[in-house]
Parts: structure tokens; sequence; C-alpha cells
């Protein structure tokens, strides 16, 4: 079929369906030839920046060039026909199924081994799945029916063609078969008959082990790729885990660990002595945990990895958080309060001096709330200076102080010495040892405000553990101005969410008074390409904001349990995390299971 007859068989199809009005597919058959070189020129242009190479080849199909005029279309106005959109109705009209390619699902070594690099680019197939007898394949031109018999042919399997955007497929074969060919250059070059030295199985070791070049350009380029796919994918932190015959690649995208993809053996030390050099690590020390960080720039934001290095069984794991100013440093209203609980959070912000602490366990978004509390409070007229362990992100705004252990620069005699630089707001990383304690408790005394963070797991028990620390309870009644206990539940995806009905053995679950025999509704998402199927797509705060009235200052006095000053802030209206995730719940913010496994229930006696 001939490039023209297929436009016009494309024009026929979009205008049958409502998607095009006739004015428009006139105006395609006008100016399509001098679209077509203008979409060649930027597709190859692009191409090149992908690939990395000047010589490419590339072809415009007859759905881009209609995407490329940006008509809106014909049954909805307010929609632009974009590529996806012809696509889904082209697969529609051929009885084929329309896919949108999740790369977190794909088989990385399916993928990359089914087709060479050249062939599956220069036709455009992605292996899906395959059996004994058969081979999905995701392809970007359905009519080419010549491509799937040859395929039959050379693999002697039934193919199973299912439709995919051409982009969509584009970008995973770039970065698959990219990636890929930077593993074997470099396992190429680096491999060795040598014993693995980093892996402690082994009993004896030899000399003369050839040590790999962590600035070759294979290793350079793999690096790269999986940087750039990380911020692609909002991973928050990137593992490069050794295993004893490879080792696999893992990122954490919503709180959740996703495997994406294994190294050779020959190549995971080189790939760690880079990420080394990045984080101006030492690389000849493998045997001693290191951190560092490095910068780099993504969609014209500046975007910061923090390194932490550990030897392990089979090698040294490296773990890259990935910290994005974007997200750490936002408007309170912004981290997930509810209306009254900021109202609360912004009056204890706005005291002169005292001290506010946040609780949680490590990964419940303390930070970007200490963070975001200062962004609040900041502006030209007061001194914020803070003490971390490390500093997790770089703000122009504060006067950050590095805690250093080895040097005997700790929180406790930081403190002492930033008392000299006249601070109005005082940010200490963590509250962990009794002299840490004691010398932030001075420092609200003598007219700061001190915000911190404790490791307890509800508002009322940060009480308590300052107490435990050696704090006379006095002084703790007399500075803490408020606690804040938080943790971070999964969102629900916006684009597959769908109403649904509570159960009763939820509702039973849930402790929910009053609603036994009443219907109750909420959101769930039941998985999409936006969300790779999770029916999750980014996360959200649960509070639990507990203000220090003069009827819990006396409790405290006093020395009672944890218990009695959560019952006494439940009277005067705080809510606990539970109840604050169940509103979310109710808001269509969050599912049952969300709730469920990320708060406890609290029984107090």
């Amino acid at each position: 079929m001939t490039h023209l007859k297929r436009l016009e068989d494309l024009l026929a199809l979009l205008q049958t369906r409502g998607l095009l009005q006739a004015g428009q597919a006139q105006d395609v058959r006008n100016r399509g030839r001098d679209q077509a070189r203008h979409v060649l020129l930027d597709k190859r242009a692009e191409l090149r920046r992908m690939l990395g190479r000047q010589r490419v080849t590339y072809a415009v199909s007859e759905i881009e060039l209609v995407a490329s005029f940006r008509f809106h279309r014909a049954d909805r106005p307010e929609a632009l026909l974009d590529e996806e959109s012809i696509t889904r109705a082209v697969a529609e009209a051929l009885s084929l199924p329309f896919v949108t390619l999740d790369p977190l699902s794909l088989d990385y070594r399916l993928v990359t081994e089914s087709f060479g690099g050249p062939f599956a680019e220069r036709h455009l197939v992605v292996a899906l799945e395959e059996t004994d007898d058969g081979l999905t394949l995701a392809v970007a031109d359905p009519w080419d029916r010549e491509l799937l018999d040859s395929i039959e042919r050379f693999k002697g399997k039934r193919v199973s063609p299912v439709v995919a955007s051409k982009s969509e497929i584009l970008q995973i074969l770039v970065e698959f078969h990219g990636f890929r060919r930077s593993m074997q250059a470099a396992e190429a070059e680096f491999r060795s008959d040598l014993p693995d030295l980093g892996n402690l199985e082994q009993f004896y070791r030899l000399k003369g082990a050839h040590e790999l070049d962590a600035s070759d350009q294979p290793i350079v380029q793999a690096v790269w790729y999986l940087l750039n796919y990380a911020l692609e994918q909002r991973a928050s932190d990137i593992h490069v885990e050794p295993k004893r015959e490879e080792a696999w690649v893992r990122m954490r995208i919503d709180g959740v660990l996703h495997r994406i993809h294994r190294l050779p053996k020959a190549v995971h030390a080189a790939v760690v002595s880079r990420i080394k050099m990045l984080g101006r690590l030492d690389i000849a020390e493998r045997r001693l945990p290191q951190d560092g960080r490095f910068k780099t720039s993504f969609e014209g934001q500046e975007v910061e990895f923090r390194v932490s290095v550990v030897p392990t069984a089979f090698g040294e794991k490296v773990v890259l958080r990935v910290f994005d100013p974007g997200v750490y440093v936002r408007d309170l209203g912004g981290l997930g309060f509810l209306p009254s609980e900021l109202l609360v959070v912004e009056r204890l912000l706005a005291a002169r001096s005292g001290m506010v602490l946040v609780t949680g366990p490590t990964g419940s978004g303390k930070t970007t709330t200490l963070y975001s509390a200062l962004h609040h409070v900041q502006n030209p007229r007061i001194n914020i200076c803070t003490l971390e362990d490390p500093i997790e992100i770089v703000h122009e705004a504060f006067n950050q102080i590095a805690v250093q252990h080895r040097i005997g620069f700790t929180f406790a005699n930081a403190l002492k010495n930033l008392l000299r630089q006249d601070p109005d707001v005082i940010m200490v990383g963590e509250i962990r040892d009794p002299e840490t304690a004691e010398n932030a408790v001075q420092s609200a005394l003598t007219g700061h405000l001190v915000l911190s963070t404790l490791h307890t797991n509800d508002a009322a028990s940060g009480v308590t553990r300052l107490l435990d620390l050696g704090v006379y309870p006095f002084l703790v009644a007399s500075v803490l101005q408020g606690l804040v206990a938080q943790r971070l539940v999964r969102r629900i995806c916006p684009h597959c969410a769908v109403d649904e009905v509570l159960t009763e053995e939820q509702v039973l679950a849930l402790r929910i008074t009053g609603a036994k025999d009443r219907k109750l509704k909420v959101r769930r998402g039941v998985g999409c390409a936006k969300c790779r199927g999770t029916g999750y797509h980014g996360r959200t705060g649960v509070f639990e904001v507990l203000p220090v009235t003069p009827r819990i200052a006396r409790l405290i006095t006093e020395r009672a349990p944890a218990a009695e000053i959560k019952k006494e802030a439940l009277n005067d209206g705080m809510l606990t995390l539970r109840e604050c995730a169940i509103r979310k719940m109710a808001m269509g913010e969050t599912t049952f299971d969300e709730v469920i496994s990320m708060t406890e229930e609290q029984v107090l006696y």
C-alpha cells in the first residue's frame, strides 16, 4: 500500500469515526508534503540526541503527520487529536488491541534479545510476551503484514500483534537497546576470568586482578541511562545491588521498589566506580561505607543525588537518593494537611521561640515537612540556621551546617557554637542523644524557634522520648509548642479512578462509627498506563498535629504516660493518623488498603 493511499485511508477513517472534520482533512492534503519535511527534520534531530550519533534513519508515518497538525478533535473540541488517539482509532478499525507501553512492566531481556537494536529501531517492534509457540509483539505500523509474516517465519512462532504509538515504541527501544549496547561494550572490554574479589564467598585473593576503568565511555553512557530513566519515572531512590551471578538495578517509585535492569557482574564494579567518581568518593576504598553527593539538571531543573555505598557479601551496594528541590521545598498547603491541621501548624510556626517536633519513621516525609516549614517562616528579616547530617537539600535562603561525627563535630557541640551566630530559627536534623536534646531545649528557652525530628510512632510518644533522653519534665512543658506525627500514603491515580462502596468488613476494620448500615462511597484506581497499572500516582501526607495546651503541659510536668497525653489531645480535637487517613479516603485521595497498611489503630486504655 502506497504512502498516499494509506494517508487517504487514515483521513477517511478519522472522519468516519468523528475525530476529524472534512476541512481539517483537506488541510492535511494541501500542506502534508511541507509539514512532513518539518516533522522529519525535528524527529531526526531528536533521534540524534537520544542515540548520541549523527547518522540516523527515520521515516514519518501517516499517523505522525496528522498528529503534527495538532487539530482539535471534532468530537471533543477541548482535546487535541494526538498520536495516541489516532493510533487507538486505527487499532480499533483493524480489530487489534491497543496498548500503552509501561517500561517498568516490560521484560528487559525479552525486549533486547528478541530482536537486534538496528532491526527493532528500523521496523519499530517491541516483544511483549513469548511462549513456546507464540510471540506477542507491539508494532507501530499495523498495516505492514509482510513484516509480521517475516517474523513468524524467522521465529517459527505465531505472532500476535498489538498496536502502540510510534513515539512510545521508539522511546522504549532507545532506552533498552542503548543501555544494552553500553553494557555489552563494557562487558566485552572488562570481562575477566579472575574471581570476583568483592564477593565474600571467595576464599582467596589473587594479585593482578583487572581493575575496571570508571571513565570508560560505555560505563559513562550506562550510568547516564540509569539516572535519566530514574528522573523520567519520578523515582525517589536508585538501588544498584550485587548478586552472586549478576547485579540488579531497582528504583523506588511512589514508595514501592521496582526491578528495572540486570547488569552483567563483570561491569558492576565499574558502574559503582563511576557513581563514586560522580559523588567524589574514594574509588579504591571498598571495605568501608561511604557517603557523597552530586548534582545534575533535568528538564531545566537542578536535581541532587545523595550517594551511599556499603560493602555487602557480593560486592558494593549503591543507593542514590534523588532530591528534587521542587518536591522537598513546598508550600505547607501542598503537603497534605487538612485545613484545620494547617491552621494549627501555621500557629505553631508563628511562635517567636520554643520547640516544634516532627515525628515518624524513616521515609515518612519528615525532611520535606521541615524544609517546607523553614520555607514558610523564611524572610529577609530573620536568620535561619540548620544543623544536618548530611545536608539534604542545599537552599541559599538558609545557613546550612553539616555535622561531621568523624572529627567530633556533632549535633550537640555544633548547636553550642551555632548560638553565637545570632540565629532566629534553628533546625536540628534529628534529636538522637541526651546532649543534643538538652542543647536544643536550652536554645528554645533562650528565645529561638527550634525545629527538629524524632523517631516515634505518634505525636504523644515524642514527649516521652524527650523525657527518656533526660530532659526535665518542667523544661519540656515550658518550651514545647507542639508535635506533628506523619506518614505518607499513595494517591489514587486521577486518570483511572472509579467509584466503589466499602464492604461491611472494611467498615468494621476502620471502626467508623455510625456507618454500620450505610453505604460509604470511596474511590480506587483500576490501573492504567499513567500509573503503570498500580492505580496510584504520587503520595500525600497524613498527619497528627498535637499542640501543647496548658492542660497537656501540666500532664507533661506530672510525667503522664503518652496514652494519657494523647487522650487529652483527642479531647481537644486532634485527629489521629488513622482518622486523618480515613478523611483522605473519604475525599477520594487514597484507598482503604493504604489507610490500613500505613496507619495503625490506636487503642487508649
